[in-house]
Order: structure tokens, then sequence, then C-alpha cells
């Protein structure tokens, strides 16, 4: 059985950190398009980039995990089933449970190692990532900015532009809603940004424009100013805040939720959204453990060693898994049902599934 456990272990682990990597790449495509922009168009500094990328990854392995597994299990029953190896170790006297055993430890470690991911190291890294994105603004607040979008945050002023490179600006559209007053509005063709991050200062200096602005004794009138250059100086303080950050559910671990439930029930307020957070947390975590358990039986089933086989099952699987965890989250918000059965929801259907289908196959 040694021998058996290790070769079985071999192929799993195999295809399990093949999937990881295919997988974890796959989410990372879209971001890492975003770092490049952020370094290439927004010259933001490339070691804070890079630390606001490597924060991502601990989010993402709570999805690749889970599917990763899966894939892994697939494909293992799958080269066995396809080969005629299940059925030889069958004949000699061995069981699936025992045959499965040894992947169903590795399911109920990867579902350990995923909890302490989602309770300790993904939320801090989240946290950690906002605390980035606050600093990378006021370093380099074109950061942010996004052209062809009416840019808000700055306050009495709308701002769009159309075309941003690193600090260069270009086609600016400026709006001062006024009060009771005609908006006031300035359009330039080109302009740059300065950013002066110990004043939580930005400059904004724009070059060959136009300003109306609505005459003081006479709304109706407008008084046009046209202009070579143009200085304005935006206060970041409003837009990045000093005060401390305050952390978001999903950024909590369970204990700091259950400090935050104490403290909002005290106060009157709803906790179901804790309370949720808290049971997504765990089920999440579990994930792993299920999807290994239906896994190998579809495995068996599926009868190919097709790796792009493996994959497509995985993904569909864990489209309806992630499905059904959308629904009970939503359901548990709504107060349709309560907030531990409502996020169990997908372990629970997976779980009986997979107990339903390991022990057809055991028989067959």
């Amino acid at each position: 059985m040694r021998v058996l456990r290790d070769y079985l272990l071999n192929e799993f682990f195999h295809s399990f950190f093949l999937s990881v990597v295919v997988f974890t790449f796959v989410l990372l495509i879209g971001n890492i398009i975003q770092v490049a922009n952020l370094i290439i168009n927004k010259g933001v500094d490339i070691f804070s980039v890079l630390r606001l990328f490597m924060y991502l990854v601990p989010w993402l392995l709570s999805f690749t995990l889970p599917v990763a597994a899966l894939t892994a299990v697939i494909l293992t029953f799958g080269r066995l089933s396809s080969d005629g190896e299940l059925t030889a170790m069958k004949a000699s006297g061995i069981g699936l449970f025992r045959i499965s055993f040894p992947i169903l430890m590795v399911g109920a470690l990867f579902s350990f190692a995923t909890f302490l991911i989602n309770d300790q190291i993904s939320p801090n890294a989240s946290f950690a990532s906002r605390r980035i994105i606050k600093e990378i603004g006021i370093k380099t607040p074109t950061a942010w900015l996004e052209e062809g979008t009416f840019i808000r945050g700055f306050e009495n002023y709308v701002i769009f532009i159309h075309e941003i490179k690193g600090n260069r600006l270009r086609n600016i559209r400026i709006y001062q809603p006024q009060e009771g007053k005609p908006t006031r509005t300035i359009v330039a063709e080109a302009g740059e940004i300065n950013s002066y991050p110990e004043k939580n200062l930005m400059e904004l200096k724009l070059y060959n424009g136009t300003s109306e602005e609505p005459s003081p004794t006479d709304p109706e009138n407008f008084y046009k100013l046209n202009f070579k250059t143009y200085y304005m100086t935006l206060d970041l303080n409003k837009v990045f805040r000093r005060e401390r950050i305050q952390k978001k559910s999903r950024e909590m671990t369970i204990n700091e939720l259950k400090a935050e439930i104490k403290r909002s029930s005290a106060q009157g307020i709803d906790t179901m959204p804790l309370y949720v957070e808290i049971y997504k947390k765990i089920n999440m975590s579990l994930a792993s453990f299920v999807l290994i358990l239906l896994g190998i039986p579809l495995g068996i089933r599926a009868h190919r060693s097709e790796k792009s086989i493996g994959f497509g099952i995985s993904l569909i699987f864990f489209a309806i898994y992630w499905a059904f965890s959308l629904g009970g989250i939503a359901l548990a918000l709504k107060g349709t049902l309560p907030p531990l059965e409502a996020v169990s929801v997908p372990n629970l259907v997976f779980f009986i599934a997979g107990v339903i289908s390991f022990v057809y196959s055991a028989r067959k």
C-alpha cells in the first residue's frame, strides 16, 4: 500500500501544481496588464507595484487551490481509469476507499491550509494592499486618475481628462459647480500634474485654454478668459484622508469579526453581513475537501486522461459551486435563510452529491 500511496500522491501533486500555475496565471493576466499600465504609463514606483501585486496572490489562492485540487483529482483518477490501473487495483482486492484515502487526507490538509489563508493571510494582505494604494495615490496621483471618466474625488471640482500619459494630460475639462450659480468651466488643450506628498497637495498646470465664469453681479452673463498657462492647486486631504484606514469586513480575521459583531450589536447595528463573512471564510476553506470527494467519481466516470478534459470539467463544476455560493450569500443578506445554512448550501449540495457518486463508483 505504501508504494501505491506514493504513486497516487505523485500523480496527484504533479497535476495539482500544474493546475495551480495555470489557474493563477489566468486570473493574474488582467492584473498583469494593469500593473504594466501603472509602471509604464502612470510612472508608479515599480517596488510599490510589485508589493501590490504580491498582496493580491493570497486572495487568488483561496480560489485557485480548490479548483486546482478538483482538476488534479479528476486528471489522476481519469488516467487510472483510462489505463485500466483502477480495475487492476480493485481486482487485487483494494477497494476505492483505500485507494482514495491518501487523496482525501490531502483534501483535508488543503482545507486547513485554505482556512489559514482565508482567515489570516488574505485579509491582512488585502488590507495592506489598500494602504499601498493610498501611498501610491499620494505620491503619484495620476495612478488613480482614469482617462475618459468623470473624476469627482476632489472637493468642488469634477475633472474629465481624455488622455493621460505619465504626468502629461491632453484635452482637459474641469467643472466647478457653484450653489445657486452656473457652473464654472475650464477647458485646456494640455496639462501636467506635479505632486507634493509632504504637503499633501497636487498642482495642476494647464496650457492653452479658456475659463468661463459667471459674472458676480449678473449670473446670466459669463466672463471668458483665455490663457496660455493656468495653475490650480488641489488638496489631496479630501481624496486620501490622513485618518487611519478602517478595515472592511472581508479584511478582518474571524476573531476581529466576532469583536465587531459584539460592538455592532451593542450599538443596535445589523450584524448579518459580519456573520455571512465568517461563514464564507469557513465554507470556502471546506471547498477543497468537498470538491476532491466529488472529483474522484467524476474522474473515474470521465475515463479520460487528457488534461483539457480535466480542466474543462473542473471549471464547469467550480462555476456551479460558485453560483451556489453567490446564491446562498444573497439569500443570507436578504434574510431569506439563516447565514450558516445559506452560506453552507454549496458544500452541502456537493458533499451529498460526492458521497452518493463515490458510493456508486465503489460498488461497481
